[in-house]
């Protein structure tokens, strides 16, 4: 008997895996033995012997049908790119030119943060998040100032916020309240960095490396180093540390470990300053690479992280501090990273300019890109992990980007 061999659209036992890090450029069907996915079925041409009654299955049946699957697959794949990444983002209710600069969530009330930015923006959320509000402190409203609000720590129900021009506030009810404390005129820098320690306690540091420390609400403040930046350099130029003679006196970053270490960047990024508790003064350190440095933290692991200007990433050999670091290779499309966060000792996150997002699950030996934020005309400045379920990634014109996991 003669047969026909026709393509028909039958429901398939192909599996089409989706995953967070899915790629739609490798879009793949397979074939499990032991296991479907009967919510997430694709449908597939299947060619068949049938008798001859079929025979009169058009030539024009035929391919518009083929045509119809041609067209189902990527628009199955565009619309995976909605879920395809471990981000979203969250729209804000500021104006756009505002530069986010710091999260921090109430550790007794895990959905309840605040969020800081340039042109006194500080928001506020109380479901983790999602939605924000604006907020308002009349204390910082008095003057004709418009503050940055620079960094914000809690401990308990106990929060602290610095910004320039100088100003710095406490809140002992979970930011429902917020107090503003006086400073000395003669405080050296501007305030960039605070974290809440202890009870009434919290540890301060200038962008000319003053680190203050305090145990009463802030009243009263004891130095923890014993002379500024500038004056360590001066001591110690003729050490041999590369750029010292040229240093303006301000950091451009500072990074504290869970454990109270800093590491900063000289403004110029030609060498970078530690500092462990109980030292006198900070430690100078040559860079260990041509090109100056961007930006520097420390990893999960208690090691260091580097970044250069121009997009290069490098890891310092060990734990600790050192000199010594090797660089990893990733692939920023010629923008440079401007942070990098760790969400566990394996998997971290870097950002950078015009939306670049970066991904490691390795410790940082290998990164591939996300392509969240490919999209998004913005610098993302800086990765924050509250714990690992929530983190978000701060960016230019008010962009926040919060972690799906």
């Amino acid at each position: 008997m003669a047969a026909t061999l026709v393509v028909q659209l039958r429901d398939s036992s192909a599996m089409l895996l989706l995953r967070p890090s899915f790629n739609p450029s490798s879009l793949s069907f397979f074939k499990s033995p032991t296991t479907t996915l009967p919510t997430r079925r694709s449908f597939v041409p299947k060619a068949c012997l049938i008798d001859h009654h079929f025979s009169s299955f058009s030539r024009r049946r035929f391919i518009a049908e083929t045509a119809a699957i041609t067209l189902t697959l990527p628009q199955l794949a565009a619309r995976s790119e909605e879920t395809l990444s471990e981000w979203e983002r969250v729209y804000l209710p500021i104006d756009p030119g505002v530069v986010l600069l710091d999260i921090a969530f109430v550790p007794e009330d895990p959905n309840h943060g605040f969020l800081l930015g340039t042109r006194q923006t500080l928001l506020e959320t109380k479901d983790g998040g999602q939605t924000w509000a604006p907020r308002s402190i009349s204390s910082a409203e008095d003057e004709d100032f418009n503050y940055r609000f620079n960094s914000i720590s809690f401990k308990g129900k106990e929060g602290w916020i610095v910004g320039k021009p100088a100003i710095l506030l406490y809140t002992s009810d979970a930011g429902n309240t917020w107090e503003r404390i006086p400073l000395s005129s003669q405080l050296p820098g501007d305030m960039v960095y605070i974290k809440a320690t202890s009870d009434k306690s919290a540890e301060m540091v200038t962008d000319e490396g003053a680190i203050y420390i305090t145990s009463n609400r802030g009243y009263n403040w004891k130095a923890a180093v014993q002379e500024t930046v500038s004056a360590t350099l001066n001591r110690t130029v003729s050490s041999g540390i590369s750029g010292a003679s040229y240093y303006t006196g301000t950091f451009n970053t500072v990074n504290r470990s869970p454990d109270g270490r800093y590491v900063a960047v000289s403004s110029r990024g030609n060498f970078y300053l530690t500092w462990e508790p109980g030292q006198p003064y900070w430690q100078p350190h040559n860079r260990a690479v041509a090109r100056r440095i961007q930006n520097m933290g420390w990893r999960a692991d208690g090691g260091l992280w580097l970044l250069v200007r121009g997009g290069g990433l490098y890891l310092s050999k060990g734990t600790g501090i050192t000199e010594e670091f090797e660089e990893v290779p990733v692939q920023s499309r010629g923008f440079g990273i401007l942070d990098v966060g760790f969400r566990s000792t394996d998997e971290a996150w870097a950002a950078g300019g015009s939306g670049v997002l970066l991904r490691t699950n390795n410790g940082g030996k290998s990164w591939i890109r996300d392509k969240a934020a490919d999209n998004i005309a913005a610098n993302l400045y800086s990765v924050k992990f509250v714990d690992d379920k929530k983190g978000f990634v701060l960016g230019n014109d008010g962009v926040l980007l919060r972690y799906l996991g």
